[in-house]
């Protein structure tokens, strides 16, 4: 873990300049909530059952906004594919896929949540809970390993002798929804998931990281996902964020725009040139 070591020591140096932020208006309750889990249950369910629930809620109330959105007609002037609408049918063909993936596939990865915290001494006392701050920075460069892995990954199962038999499943939507984000080939699931856990085994300083990490990571999954370009999106805040109108031009054309949250590996390689044109040609402002 020398590694991880040095990674962390580099994150609590670059923490040390920003003590000046104010500190978390939450801290308060969250300590009470914190020490009333950490003593009512073990370890062991926390990072277990406990990390399923936070997955499974996540997911769905993330995805609520847009599913909502199908059944408000103000809230059609934000969709991205005008001529296409969701179904019940596609939404119910996603949803049985979900729960496979979900409970079949991810459901054992994140048993072996508790394995990996014991094995490298992740805390999950209150007392070691890093400052807000600082665990935004380690979720960043979570974000940042995860695009990498995904955008290389991503790009290579578009390769044509591999995308027919893994990738496509992924594609049957070509106008996606929320629920649409881990609609994929239980063995992509396993390889793209593989850019999650990377940056937790290099940053990973409590057992908090996580969670924040896992629903930082669906609420930006969903977002771009969800068929919608809403206004006021907080993740655009964020620093060469894609955002839904970015990925869904990979859907809707099967090439290009390969990274996951940010663009610049896109940039560089050039992927990201039909999309440019796309919009130019739309006469759309890209931001």
């Amino acid at each position: 873990m020398a590694l991880n070591d040095s990674v962390a020591t580099g994150l609590g140096l670059a923490s040390e300049y920003l003590e000046y932020l104010p500190e978390n208006p939450f801290r308060a309750p969250m300590e009470t909530g914190w020490k009333a889990m950490t003593d009512r249950y073990t370890d062991f369910e926390i990072a277990t059952y406990g990390s399923i629930i936070v997955h499974e809620l996540a997911y769905f109330l993330i995805c609520l906004p847009g599913f909502i959105s199908q059944f408000i007609p103000a809230m059609q002037k934000y969709k991205i594919q005008q001529d296409k609408s969701e179904n019940f049918d596609g939404q119910w063909k996603c949803f049985k896929l979900l729960m496979f993936n979900h409970f079949l596939i991810q459901a054992p990865l994140i048993l072996g949540a508790y394995q990996f915290t014991k094995m490298f001494g992740i805390p999950y006392d209150w007392e070691h809970m890093p400052t807000w701050y600082n665990l935004a920075l380690r979720v960043f460069g979570c974000a940042v390993i995860e695009d990498t892995w995904h955008y290389f990954l991503h790009r290579l199962l578009h390769h044509r002798r591999l995308y027919k038999y893994v990738h496509k499943i992924h594609h049957n939507f070509q106008a996606p929804f929320g629920m649409t984000a881990e609609y994929a080939h239980p063995i992509e699931t396993l390889v793209l998931g593989a850019g999650f856990f990377i940056g937790v085994m290099l940053l990973c300083n409590h057992f908090v990281l996580l969670w924040v990490w896992v629903t930082f990571r669906l609420m930006e999954t969903i977002d771009v996902h969800t068929g919608y370009d809403f206004p006021l999106n907080p993740l655009h805040l964020l620093p060469f964020y894609g955002g839904a109108r970015f990925h869904d031009f990979h859907h809707m054309n099967f090439n290009g725009n390969y990274s996951s949250t940010f663009t610049w590996w896109d940039k560089i390689f050039g992927t990201d040139a039909q999309f440019n044109e796309y919009y130019e040609k739309q006469g759309k402002k890209l931001d």
